[in-house]
């Protein structure tokens, strides 16, 4: 199986990040791509290095990461995820499609957000044969085979909701101009009660946060891109009402306002 090596996105100040670890993304097997958006290794090899703070925006996805003593299920970040990385290591990663997690568990996803827990509570098994096998295969090809059987083994069946979130969320991304709920529900014909419902319990965060938060990724696909940006133009095309509150946000989330940001990424 090739590895499906895609752009950036989500990851913060990527042109140091490259130096520091190799990761690479692959596409499930047909019968699990309903469920499944990709899988992702990283390595790294930081000895005699300092340690390194990756930081990224995730998306609206639950994640299975597999990694020594570490392994788990990880629901939604709702502000940037950070992990120190240091020494040698590898983690393996099972990517859900959005709300596509739900159906494995069958309880409120929103549970996990911004929180994780372990595989044996996720799916009442022990996850350390799991693990142990994962961790001594070199190959990519064999460690994503492994993991397949293993969902294969508890793959539930195909829920309707996850094609509804799906077909949001790629309305959503296909459509930049879209910054408010109020207008996904217009051009969707959807209940705006209802789809708020259904993205808490099989998305873990509100319609809203969906928004804005791929919106965020393509501010900051902007700034690593060295492109010039038009802060005031850009806020109102990203749904903020003035300059200082796509400001904020960002600074909040990110940890730096848009200009140290870019300043950041030219110096590094």
């Amino acid at each position: 199986m090739q590895p499906n090596i895609l752009n950036s996105r989500g990851i913060l100040n990527p042109q140091v990040a490259e130096k520091k670890f190799q990761i690479s993304r692959h596409s499930p097997a047909q019968d699990l791509a309903y469920f499944v958006e990709r899988y992702w290794i990283i390595h790294w090899d930081l000895r005699g290095q300092p340690p390194y703070m990756q930081e990224t925006l995730p998306y609206p996805c639950v994640n299975l990461a597999i990694e020594k003593d570490r392994s788990g299920v990880f629901g939604v970040s709702t502000g940037k995820f950070a992990r120190l990385l240091e020494e040698k290591g590898m983690v393996f990663g099972v990517k859900f499609r959005p709300g596509a997690f739900y159906p494995f568990v069958q309880w409120p996803v929103s549970r996990i957000t911004n929180g994780s827990m372990l595989l044996q509570d996720a799916f009442g098994v022990d996850a350390n044969p799991l693990e142990t096998t994962i961790l001594a295969l070199d190959d990519n090809d064999k460690m994503i085979e492994r993991v397949e059987c293993f969902l294969r083994e508890r793959l539930p069946e195909q829920d309707e909701n996850v094609s509804l979130i799906n077909q949001i969320v790629d309305y959503i991304i296909a459509h930049p101009e879209i910054t408010r709920v109020d207008e996904v529900v217009s051009r969707l014909n959807l209940n705006k009660r209802a789809l708020q419902r259904l993205f808490s319990q099989y998305v873990g965060v509100s319609p809203k946060w969906v928004i804005q938060r791929y919106r965020l990724h393509e501010a900051v696909e902007k700034l690593d891109n060295g492109q010039i940006v038009d802060w005031p133009k850009l806020a109102l095309e990203l749904g903020y009402f003035d300059q200082a509150h796509f400001i904020k946000d960002f600074k909040t989330i990110v940890g730096r306002t848009p200009g140290e940001y870019a300043r950041h990424i030219r110096l590094t």
